[in-house]
């Protein structure tokens, strides 16, 4: 699986690259901070709605560091999602790296 720090998917997706930004942190730390366009499907939430997703479209997983988007996008290979990146370091690196001014808890 292919993992980006959050200043390397920043340039991406400045690039003109647009996957799908998967959130699967819980809605308490969704309304906290996010990154923009992100949609939300909690990890918990995974199994019933993966159905949501488009299995051909490369999807970046976020979470709050980096270890639940890394459980979330196996999980998603295992069922047949083959272009999964996970957003090493989570929102908190991408308040280190990107976005100084994003929240952080």
């Amino acid at each position: 699986m292919r993992q980006f720090r959050p200043s390397e998917l920043a340039a991406y997706i400045e690039s003109g690259h647009t996957p799908v930004l998967l959130d699967v942190r819980e809605p308490w730390e969704w309304n906290l901070c996010r990154l923009p366009g992100a949609i939300l499907i909690p990890m918990g939430e995974l199994p019933a709605r993966a159905q949501e997703l488009n299995k051909n479209a490369e999807t970046v997983v976020i979470c709050h560091h980096g270890v639940r988007s890394y459980h979330a996008a196996r999980y998603l290979e295992t069922l047949g999602f083959d272009n999964v990146v996970n957003l090493s370091g989570g929102v908190a690196a991408w308040a280190d790296e990107v976005d100084p001014a994003m929240p952080r808890y």
